[in-house]
């Protein structure tokens, strides 16, 4: 019998009582001095999948002793392991390791020991070399891109998810990600997980990045808010929705003019009036609409409290019309006069939408070609 054999049958039908008295020996040939282990074999390495492991044989006695390994998985032999190295693959996941050495002496007499065993071999680490990067310029209505990140070895998977101030956004779970208005002013960045089989499962992120408006900031426009008549609507209410109106990526601020409310005095006068009191401002203005003359702003109480019938017709909520109606006056005091629409698409925002759309479709917001100021 070969030696490689005589090792594998050694080590088949006396593992299991190595690993229980840790070793154990064949009588040697008569008048010989038995040979004993005097040191344990060692398992030198890291216990995790596909790294390198090394056994050292332990010490004899007497020497010099030729020694032959078997590696062991949860005690059992593992085929063709029988060189002093071992490269843990996917089936040693979970499982214990250890090495099992036999020594033999000029006489053929036999002895061997098993070393202890290893922890549980782990799933290894992937070297990350470059972390995601979300590429592109980070403004509303453009597209940001995620960079795969490197690593050492290569992901077999990689899958992304785009994060809002750290949080999940829903659905934008793809490779690029297009900017939209719920973006501007918050941190977005990608975070992109990685597998590779034998390695544990990464979660790497990307520096986040501030979302921008469509232009750069090139004007500050000033206004305070007055009343007229004996309104009964929710001021404070009022004060909120006209600033995030104003504030929104898809209004007037897409030009580059943010609007700040303050106390008194600024460069126009937002007003909410009861209808009766539309018409004191100019005589050409209805009760039934909202208006705008020099300074001021005029938004009537009954529109901003039940949209108008040709909008409540089309189903549009109020929350809209209330866009609708300040980005439409606010539009006139910034040089915008009326338009008409073109028969299909979204109606301009400075077409009189309260009456109808004729054919277009009802749209709060300013549209691309609506996006220059005169002021």
């Amino acid at each position: 019998m070969g030696l490689k054999h005589r090792v594998s049958a050694i080590a088949r039908g006396l593992v299991t009582v190595a690993v229980l008295v840790g070793l154990g020996a064949v009588p040697s040939a008569q008048g010989a001095e038995p040979i004993v282990n005097t040191g344990a074999p060692v398992v030198a390495g890291e216990p995790v999948c596909r790294e390198r492991l090394t056994a050292t044989p332990g010490t004899w006695s007497p020497e010099p002793v030729a020694v032959d390994y078997q590696w062991l998985r949860d005690g059992a032999p593992i085929p063709d392991a029988t060189a002093a190295a071992y490269r843990t693959d996917l089936d040693d996941l979970g499982r214990h390791l250890a090495v099992s050495v036999v020594a033999t002496d000029s006489t053929g007499a036999q002895a061997f020991a098993v070393s202890a065993a290893t922890g549980q071999v782990a799933r290894a680490d992937l070297a990350v070399e470059d972390r995601p990067v979300a590429a592109g310029v980070p403004r509303y209505t453009r597209t940001l891109t995620a960079a795969v990140p490197r690593l050492r070895p290569r992901a077999d998977v990689v899958r992304y998810r785009w994060l809002r101030d750290d949080r999940p956004v829903a659905g934008a779970r793809g490779r690029t990600y297009r900017l939209g208005v719920e973006d501007v002013g918050h941190r977005l960045r990608v975070q992109a997980t990685v597998r590779r089989e034998g390695y544990r499962t990464e979660r790497l992120l990307s520096r986040s990045r501030t979302v921008l408006h469509l232009a750069p900031l090139r004007r500050t426009v000033t206004y305070h808010v007055e009343t007229r008549g004996a309104v009964t609507a929710n001021l404070a209410e009022f004060r909120r929705q006209t600033q995030e109106t104003f504030d929104d990526a898809r209004s007037w601020r897409a030009t580059g003019t943010a609007f700040r409310q303050v106390p008194r005095g600024g460069e126009f006068t937002l007003v909410l009036a009861v209808a009766g009191a539309v018409p004191g401002f100019l005589s050409s203005c209805s009760a039934t609409w909202s208006c705008r003359v020099g300074r001021y702003v005029i938004i009537n109480q009954t529109r901003w409290a039940t949209a108008s019938p040709a909008w409540n017709a089309a189903r549009r909520s109020v929350r809209d019309y209330r866009h609708l109606v300040v980005n439409h006056e606010t539009g006139h005091w910034l040089g915008h006069g009326h338009l008409g629409c073109s028969g299909s698409g979204p109606a301009p925002v400075m077409m009189q939408q309260s009456k109808g759309t004729g054919g277009c479709s009802f749209n709060p917001w300013p549209l691309p070609a609506e996006r220059w100021v005169r002021r």
